[in-house]
């Protein structure tokens, strides 16, 4: 049983390195496509080029679908390890919400770049006051999001929190069920603390389905959190977000902090 156990967290944390490792492929690919796209900025090129961006950002959410999916089927094998992943720290397991990171996570994100570029944009501005050029700036950044956007990212942020709590709450009742009978009853009635029993083994299994369920949640949950976002967004903006939350975002998806 050890050693089942055993190859099951191996699988998964394949399984991981493996994401990553795409990941370190998806990131040159954004990062060529961004540039372009500045070099093309006002151009008749432009408009390939956001569809190219376009392209490439549905291509890194279907990897993010992938991998969650992946990690669906082997989480019911053993769910228990992607709510604190051996090759975490200490301090990453203690973080992540549901094997992952919190969806509404990625609007303070959202709200975070769009400050600093706008500060990075009033920097510039201030030192050429004679004569700012905004062509370096290669399309619409997060900067420039309209009230428009700025509405629907609040909306969408709400009904997130929202769906956050309801897992959350979900979580809470499986936690109060493992001290629920017939383990807690079982357990007082046993003799000699360690020696295996069938109905709490029965009953633990169920445990780690209903876990295996709420990952599973959790997951589509932040995929799809981060799939409306993108929707939201310009290619230009899109871009923009993945590439320069790529840590963030890659890490906290594939269950890190």
């Amino acid at each position: 049983m050890e050693n089942k156990g055993k190859n099951i967290e191996q699988a998964q944390e394949s399984c991981y390195q493996q994401w990553m490792s795409l990941q370190s492929q998806r990131v040159p690919e954004l990062k060529q496509a961004l540039a372009q796209r500045r070099t093309h900025e006002g151009s008749a090129d432009a408009g390939a080029d956001d569809n190219k961006l376009s392209e490439l950002t549905q291509n890194i959410i279907g990897d993010f679908k992938n991998y969650a999916g992946k990690r669906a089927d082997l989480s019911h094998r053993c769910s228990s390890n992607y709510y604190a992943p051996s090759w975490n720290t200490p301090l990453e397991n203690a973080l992540i919400w549901m094997g992952g990171c919190r969806p509404s996570s990625f609007f303070r994100l959202v709200y975070a770049l769009c400050g600093s570029q706008t500060e990075v944009r009033v920097t510039q501005f201030l030192r050429n006051i004679d004569g700012y050029d905004y062509s370096g700036s290669g399309g619409a950044s997060l900067s420039d999001l309209t009230a428009e956007q700025l509405a629907k990212i609040n909306v969408l942020h709400v009904k997130i929190i929202d769906e956050e709590e309801k897992l959350t709450k979900k979580v809470s009742s499986l936690q109060e069920d493992a001290a629920d009978i017939p383990i807690a009853t079982v357990a007082y009635a046993e003799e000699h603390v360690g020696e295996p029993n069938a109905m709490v083994d029965q009953a633990l299994d169920k445990q780690e389905e209903a876990m295996a369920t709420l990952l599973a949640e959790a997951d589509k949950l932040r995929v799809d959190t981060l799939a409306k976002i993108i929707e939201i967004l310009t290619p230009v903006q899109a871009g923009d977000f993945l590439m320069a939350g790529k840590s963030f975002i890659f890490q906290c998806i594939s269950g890190e902090s």
